[in-house]
Parts: C-alpha cells; structure tokens; sequence
C-alpha cells in the first residue's frame, strides 16, 4: 500500500512582540488517490514565529525555525510517527530555513551572528558541530543545494540595490550572480537538475523561472499564480509545481496552466505562505 504524500504549509497571523510574524506550521498527508492532500494539523503550537519548514529526505520529520523565549531563532524537529518536538538549536545566534545537505549528515541554516551579519552555516543533525559554509558570501537571506559543493543563493541587496540568485561553490568559497529581483523560493525542479527561483521584475508581472548550472541558462515556465503577490512555491514529485492564493493552493502544469489542489479556508486559514513537500507529505505555514 503506498503511503500518504505529506505537504507542510505555513500561515501568517499577527505581528508578535519582536516585530517577527506569529505564524504556526501545519501538516497534512497527501491522499495518494486524490493526489491531493487532507485535514492539515498544527506542529508547531507556538504562539511565537515558526516557519521555514523543510522535511528530513525520507519524509520522517520537518525541519523548522521557531522562536520560543523571545530572544532569536532556533531550529526544531518535529517527528511524524511520535509527534515529538526536539530543539536542535539553542545559540545566542539565530538559525533560520534549515535544509538537510546531500550527504544526509548535516543541515544547513542562515544563521544571524552576533554583529547581525547572515551568512550559510551547518550542523550535525542533533544540532552539534556549527561551523561555517561560505565565509565571503552575505548577506544570504535563503539557500537550496544544487550539489555536494553547489548551492543556489538568495543574497540581500545592500544599499537599495536589489536581491540577487547567486550560484556558490563551497570548494572555492566563491559565487557569481545569475539574476536579480528575485523571490524568497528557490527550489531544485525534480528530476532536472535546474534550480526554479521567481522574477519580480521592478514592472510587469512576476514570473517562475529555472536556472540551469551546466549552460548557465535561464528560461521562464510561468508567470505566478497571483499575480505580484504570491512568491513561494514547492514542487510535487509528479512534477507539478504549487503555490498558495490566499487560502488556496493551485498547481501549475506544463501545458495546463494553473488550477485548484486544494482549499484550507475551512479550517480558519486566510492566507498560506511559505510550503514545503516530500513524497508523503505537504507542510505549509499560514
């Protein structure tokens, strides 16, 4: 029998005392003969910030940042089968987006250091062993691994300037920019080896395109689903590809175009953000 497909969604709330969103993440299994997923629950149960979320390669836990004595960010784990919550993190420093790397034996986060300065660091899974990924790039606002050595990266424009996709090599500790005014969504495009990122060009419509490291090349696949105001994505295994309206989620289908998955407004939700998805699983933040 083939096990349910899980998506972790997260949703926006209200401004909490530390100028961060009071966000909760949510988590429903994927109905493998609807493809669509079922009653989402609330993992994280904070009144605080939690977002971010990101599973563990076998869909067996979410990876997510969550701020629970009010000070800064730390990463938790929240396991599928028990329903148990772990702290990974617990620094002076704030960890946020946790990945799990290629080799499976560590994650990586952006951490915000002490002189506020964001830049890639990486962890033991249990949340030992921090030490530094890429000394010269920053500020990294969000990352996704192309490779063992490769990462695409969203770096912060300084002094007006916009954000950039920058492409890193951890071997050199370099990156060159491949675009600018992108979103915060970058993702590995299944079974392509192409990274998707979205254009928010400063007028016209925003667009979801790929990057492909080995040409260098970059080439557009669709304009978003709302139009200038959604920006995250997540990409199902079949290849579809999903982002939140309000408290909507649709698919975007080569060919196709965008249409219904699913529709949370039922359990209270106004608006979804940030979505994460393994082969079992959505995650979404509202």
């Amino acid at each position: 029998m083939r096990k349910p497909l899980l998506v972790a969604l997260v949703l926006t709330t209200s401004l909490g005392a530390w100028q961060t969103p009071a966000t909760e993440i949510y988590l429903a299994p994927l109905d493998s003969a609807r493809g669509r997923p079922d009653a989402a629950i609330n993992i994280s149960n904070n009144s605080g910030y939690d977002n971010q979320p990101s599973f563990l390669p076998d869909g067996s836990a979410v990876l997510f940042s969550s701020q629970r004595d009010g000070k800064q960010m730390d990463i938790y784990r929240y396991d599928i089968a028990t329903r148990a919550l772990t702290q990974l993190t617990n620094t002076p420093e704030g960890e946020y987006s946790p990945l799990v790397t290629p080799d499976g034996k560590t994650f990586s986060v952006i951490r915000t250091e002490a002189d506020a300065t964001q830049r890639l660091w990486r962890f033991d899974l249990d949340g030992s062993n921090p030490r530094l990924v890429l000394e010269n790039v920053k500020p990294v606002g969000y990352h996704v691994w192309v490779d063992a050595t490769h990462l695409a990266l969203f770096v912060l424009g300084s002094q007006g300037q916009p954000n950039t996709l920058q492409y890193a090599d951890t071997t050199t500790g370099r990156a060159e920019v491949i675009d600018s005014r992108i979103g915060r969504s970058i993702l590995m495009r299944p079974g392509t080896g192409t990274v998707s990122f979205v254009s928010k060009p400063a007028e016209g419509r925003w667009l979801v395109k790929e990057f492909d490291p080995r040409r260098r090349a970059i080439a557009t696949l669709t304009e978003t689903a709302d139009i200038n105001s959604s920006e995250d994505c997540a990409w199902l295994p079949d290849g579809r590809l999903l982002m939140a309206s309000g408290a909507k989620i649709l698919a975007w289908t080569s060919g196709s175009g965008w249409a219904e998955y699913a529709d949370f407004s039922s359990g209270g939700t106004s608006r979804i953000t940030r979505l994460a998805v393994s082969g079992r699983w959505l995650a979404f933040v509202r």
